[in-house]
């Protein structure tokens, strides 16, 4: 696949953060659970329940210089599924695939389906509009992408494994837009650690809850 072609399908890429996040986001930047881990300097045993758990919560992290972050739940995955069908790892390397990763809906049609998921529908969440373009002008080399939901097995969950996330090069668009259309070819588009220049590749930060008005937090200028 090109990386023409991801642009020219996806212009915006879409991400669903914890409500009141943005502020230390656009600080620290957008990172990945094990990096907000560094940063917050959690230690164990607390880390690696975080990181090799699923985890039921969000789990709220504090730290003197960095002040509060969250980390967001797993609800929508399930070991015993997640377990069953894992193709040649384990849970816990799969949760570290998950842990080590950015994720960014490629439709919005896809962040309004987590959106209104029963354990979401009724709360605020700060999400966050990217620019495609933007973004794999910046991070490309640490962008693989994915076919499926990764973090969730509530219904008839897809096999997964070590072949799931692939670099852009290697990943076969045309043949799953043939057989499954556009807006389910990409899945996920996942940056390794994370987006340190969000307020770079951001186009708009807004405040969303199902059934309430959009609330705009931030626009990028130029």
């Amino acid at each position: 696949m090109e990386i023409r072609t991801i642009i020219d399908t996806y212009p915006q890429l879409f991400h669903m953060a914890e409500a009141g996040s943005w502020n230390s986001i656009s600080e620290h930047g957008l990172l990945s659970t094990s990096a907000l881990l560094d940063l917050f300097e959690v230690q164990e045993p607390q880390r690696s329940e975080i990181l090799q758990q699923r985890r039921p919560a969000s789990v709220r992290l504090k730290h003197k210089r960095y002040g509060e972050a969250v980390v967001r739940d797993q609800i929508p995955l399930s070991e015993k599924r997640l377990t069953d069908c894992l193709t040649d790892m384990t849970f816990t390397q799969w949760l570290e695939v998950l842990n080590s990763r950015v994720f960014f809906w490629l439709t919005e049609e896809h962040l309004e389906t987590l959106l209104g998921a029963r354990a979401y529908r009724d709360l605020p969440h700060d999400v966050f509009v990217i620019d495609t373009e933007r973004l794999l002008d910046r991070h490309a080399d640490a962008v693989t992408l994915s076919p499926i939901n990764s973090g969730a097995t509530m219904y008839k969950p897809p096999a997964r494994g070590s072949e799931t996330f692939l670099p852009i090069s290697e990943y076969a668009f045309e043949e799953r837009k043939k057989a499954r259309g556009k807006a389910n070819a990409i899945v996920e588009l996942a940056v390794d650690h994370g987006v340190l220049d969000i307020r770079d590749v951001a186009n708009r930060v807004e405040r969303r809850q199902v059934g309430v008005k959009s609330k705009l937090l931030w626009k990028r200028e130029s």
